[in-house]
């Protein structure tokens, strides 16, 4: 099926969203549906353009619907997203591998913040206040009031919280100086991560690192060990080119522990990452060696 995008005015108010649908894209109603409930519909009334579930919602004359339809976008899965802890106004959430912070015009299906509305009772809006790279895993924050994503963006840019990730590397940490605190810029801006090991496995060669970051400059973590030449374990981006790992391996990078006082409450909040989310060197161990 090839891809889609119409852009169609309405003309008619008796019209409703899946006939217009229906008589410019030539889909089946329910794959129009499908389409629709993961994200690929988009109305614009005004000056205003958000996402349309609604097939029922009443139409008026000049407003566009906007329709991108990618199946290979549309096929994507991911595993699901677990809720850690619900503060009501924010939540704390494990975000697996693959899973989007934010969406595309094409679809939100895979993204945390789709799948938490849909699975949050009672139902509330989300606000991304953070982001986490695809490829990595670990605990995200998401705001349910514009307040709260108010509140909760500022303390972030801020830097008022402490972060720390884990990371699997090549190589032998333990030997650098503890904790070894890397300052190489990102993309000509300043970025500090300090790395402290937790456990070396000389037989494999593999490091098992706490990452404490005070920026968050893009793949900072990812950069800062391959500056080091302990590149993060299934880094394909930034890791060593001549090295290869099987495609069930994912990336070595989460996101363990947040901790902050709450800019609502005044409270001491601190998160922690169940153990079984967290990368298990003796299993990534075993998977390299077969």
């Amino acid at each position: 099926m090839d891809i889609i995008e119409q852009h169609i005015q309405v003309e008619n108010e008796t019209d409703s969203v899946i006939s217009l649908l229906t008589r410019h894209c030539r889909l089946p109603v329910g794959e129009l549906k499908q389409a629709i409930n993961k994200g690929a519909l988009w109305l614009t009334r005004g000056k205003h353009t958000q996402r349309l579930r609604r097939v029922k919602k009443p139409l008026k004359a000049q407003d566009v619907l906007h329709f991108y339809y990618n199946p290979k976008v549309l096929a994507q899965e991911v595993a699901p997203a677990e809720l850690i802890c619900d503060l009501t106004t924010y939540s704390v959430w494990y975000k697996p591998y693959g899973m989007l912070s934010q969406g595309s015009k094409w679809s939100d299906h895979c993204t945390l913040g789709r799948w938490a509305q849909s699975q949050l009772k009672p139902e509330r809006p989300v606000f991304i206040v953070h982001r986490l790279d695809k490829a990595a895993t670990g605990l995200i924050l998401l705001a349910h009031s514009k307040s709260a994503a108010r509140a909760l963006s500022a303390m972030f840019e801020q830097h008022a919280l402490e972060k720390h990730y884990q990371i699997l590397v090549h190589g032998d940490h333990s030997k650098h100086q503890q904790p070894e605190v890397i300052t190489t810029p990102v993309d000509g801006k300043s970025a500090k991560s300090t790395f402290t090991c937790l456990r070396y496995d000389a037989q494999h060669d593999l490091s098992l690192v706490d990452v404490k970051i005070d920026s968050g400059r893009k793949h900072q973590i990812r950069r800062h060990a391959a500056s080091v030449n302990l590149p993060v374990v299934a880094d394909r981006l930034h890791g060593d080119p001549e090295r290869r790992y099987p495609d069930s391996l994912n990336l070595q990078l989460c996101a363990v522990s947040l901790e902050f006082t709450c800019p609502l409450s005044g409270e001491a909040r601190s998160f922690e990452l169940p153990q079984q989310y967290r990368p298990q060197l003796d299993a990534v161990a075993q998977q390299l060696a077969e």
